[in-house]
């Protein structure tokens, strides 16, 4: 195995007419997250954590892509012990990584394309001491990454607008007579052009509307439909949820949609810092029963839960017991038959602060906040 040592002087920004890209990572927000992970091996009387995960590696390395493929493993491993980073590629991946995602003070080791990137980074540790797994302290890391720190908190924002506004670009357009495959290839094509990768595309039409989670078809949207995005930017998931109808929609319609935006108005009150999630969970469930929804919907549908360097991280139920900070994102999402609202937020010293929100798309006030309504075309 061989040490790449990097020249500091080789990871600034290049210049704008390359095209290149260059490490997102803010030494700042780096060193914070550094000292916390300090503090866990301290805690766990331990000298070395083996970080293996998408979410654990693009957090501590402050959004650097570490993927190829979007449904395969990791392409390196992290080794985070009391003397320094070391990060593990397969020797294929090390000349991009090195000129397009290395942080600064990070040391880049290979591996072959056919060895183990985990044994490979476990080596490096003092001889004799296995380090401690990641999922072994998973709740340590979670809270670990709950507070978003500054220069993330800035790029959550940023990829937050441009999502809302590719939504609405892209809706805008819609005719009964577009697909769903339609909807979801421009969606694509949008958040792929901002930099962004697709984790989730969803669409469905009126004659599906009673699908929760509609992978596109080529059925025609007819008079109303839904769209849903999860996408990706140096580490970050945004996820945002809209609807469209080409009519005014029946009362029963607009009914619901106002019942689900009260759903969430309880939710976003139940959430604030220093709570925990499972009783949050406790308030999602009372608040369906209070709108009319019934006292089984919850059950349908996942309600969401904290964002960040991962879609839900964790998707709440009874059993999470984690504590709401401020500046921590969610993404929360009630649904019920034929409606849902989503939508990524940050808590805030001011309260609930809309992440994925265009100022073009149509909204109502709901508790104070702005919250999209259905755009009629």
């Amino acid at each position: 195995m061989s040490q790449t040592t990097v020249n500091p002087g080789q990871l600034q920004p290049p210049a704008p007419e390359s095209g290149t890209r260059a490490a997102p990572a803010s030494a700042a927000d780096r060193a914070i997250k550094r000292r916390r992970v300090l503090d866990i091996l301290d805690a766990a009387g331990r000298d070395s954590l083996l970080l293996s995960t998408h979410t654990a590696l693009t957090w501590y390395l402050d959004g650097s892509r570490v993927h190829i493929s979007l449904a395969g493993d990791p392409v390196a491993a992290m080794l985070v012990d009391r003397d320094g980073d070391h990060l593990v590629t397969f020797n294929n991946e090390a000349g991009r990584i090195a000129a397009e995602e290395l942080p600064s003070g990070v040391a880049l080791h290979t591996a072959p394309w056919y060895g183990s990137l985990h044994e490979a980074a476990a080596a490096l540790g003092a001889p004799g001491s296995a380090p401690l797994a990641e999922a072994d302290v998973a709740a340590e890391l979670r809270a670990a990454r709950q507070q978003l720190l500054p220069a993330e908190s800035d790029r959550y924002a940023r990829l937050g607008a441009e999502l809302a506004a590719i939504l609405t670009d892209v809706l805008s357009t819609a005719k009964p007579r577009t697909t769903e495959f339609d909807i979801a290839s421009a969606l694509a094509g949008r958040v792929v052009a901002a930099g962004a990768e697709p984790l989730v595309l969803l669409c469905n039409g009126s004659a599906r509307s009673q699908f929760r989670h509609p992978l596109a078809t080529h059925s025609p949207l007819g008079r109303r439909a839904m769209a849903v995005v999860c996408a990706r930017r140096d580490g970050l998931v945004a996820n945002i949820t809209r609807w469209v109808r080409f009519d005014a929609g029946s009362p029963a319609e607009r009914d619901a949609e106002a019942r689900i935006a009260a759903v969430e108005a309880d939710i976003f009150d139940a959430t604030v810092p220093g709570t925990t999630l499972d009783r949050v969970f406790t308030e999602i469930k009372s608040a369906y029963v209070r709108h009319g929804f019934g006292a089984e919907q919850w059950e349908q549908h996942h309600q969401g839960g904290p964002a960040g360097y991962a879609g839900r991280d964790p998707r709440v139920t009874a059993a999470v017991t984690d504590t709401v900070v401020q500046d921590q994102p969610f993404t929360w999402n009630p649904s019920g038959p034929g409606v849902k609202i989503e939508d990524t937020v940050q808590l805030t010293g001011s309260g609930v602060q809309v992440l994925t929100a265009d100022p073009r798309w149509p909204a109502a006030t709901v508790n104070g906040l702005a919250r999209p309504l259905t755009l009629q075309l």
